[in-house]
């Protein structure tokens, strides 16, 4: 039996408050992320006033605001815009995920303008974030797709310890991480854990123990961490999604994810025990 673990969430109502409407009698200044694709501009005005915008909260006392830039509009940022893994650099953890929010509201609206029942274009819906269709009354709210994360480790507490680390094959660089999935409808999230690992590298796993979790906002995640321990089976990778799966000591590890990602602090935490 694994020691307790401690918890790896960042705690997002610690940071900034995610909102939907401006508060009534709000006189600080706003902030305006211009989502150009999936790419993020943040400047302090807007820099088309006809362009579509969503309020998504307050970070250190100032308004937050997702600004849809059209495909066919000139770039407000002259080239100046990054993505969210560039973004996590530069800004803050508040700043991050405000800009994270904006993204996820802005690519919702633009894929939501019509209703998926009877294809009549939508509305706003007062007093929350939604779209209605005003024909069949169909309500669409942001989607947010759980997905689980693992480590898996074998061997008693200590510096012999094994932690199960594989080479997903969408990976741009030879980088090992945590095995991660979705969760399908009708499973909870320890289900998840032992039915996503067992597809994708063959293995038998418990004692699922919940270690935190994040917003993942590519494109509108949140990924749930867990850590379990190995029962039995040899690795067999799951080809399509895997393309090298091992076993690793605490001083032999490959690159890992950085502390972006919750399956970096929960690698780092697991190495510093």
């Amino acid at each position: 039996m694994s020691a307790q673990l401690g918890l790896l969430s960042m705690n997002t109502a610690l940071l900034y408050q995610p909102l939907n409407e401006v508060p009534d009698g709000f006189a600080g200044e706003h902030r305006y992320v211009h989502v150009i694709g999936t790419t993020v501009f943040v400047d302090d005005r807007i820099d088309d006033e006809g362009w579509p915008r969503h309020f998504v909260g307050i970070v250190e006392g100032i308004g937050w605001w997702a600004v849809d830039v059209p495909a066919e509009s000139p770039d407000p940022s002259y080239g100046a815009a990054v993505d969210l893994r560039n973004y996590f650099g530069v800004a803050s953890a508040a700043e991050w995920l405000a800009a994270g929010r904006a993204v996820q509201t802005a690519e919702w609206a633009r894929t939501h303008r019509f209703c998926g029942r009877c294809a009549t274009p939508t509305e706003p819906s007062p007093g929350e974030r939604g779209l209605r269709c005003p024909a069949c009354g169909l309500l669409a709210y942001p989607r947010v797709a759980p997905a689980m994360i693992t480590l898996v480790t074998r061997g008693p507490d200590g510096p012999e310890q094994e932690a199960l680390l594989a080479r997903g094959a969408n990976f741009p660089i030879p980088m090992y991480s945590c095995l991660a999935g979705f969760v399908e409808p009708g499973e909870d999230l320890e289900g998840s854990v032992v039915r996503e690992v067992q597809e994708e590298v063959g293995i038998e796993v418990d004692q699922v123990r919940y270690v935190g979790s994040q917003p993942w906002p590519f494109p509108h995640s949140l990924m749930v961490g867990f850590r379990a321990n190995f029962v039995d089976g040899d690795i067999v990778c799951q080809e399509d999604e895997i393309v090298d799966a091992g076993w690793y000591r605490k001083d032999d590890l490959p690159m890992t994810p950085p502390e972006i990602s919750i399956a970096g602090k929960i690698i780092n935490a697991w190495r510093s025990e």
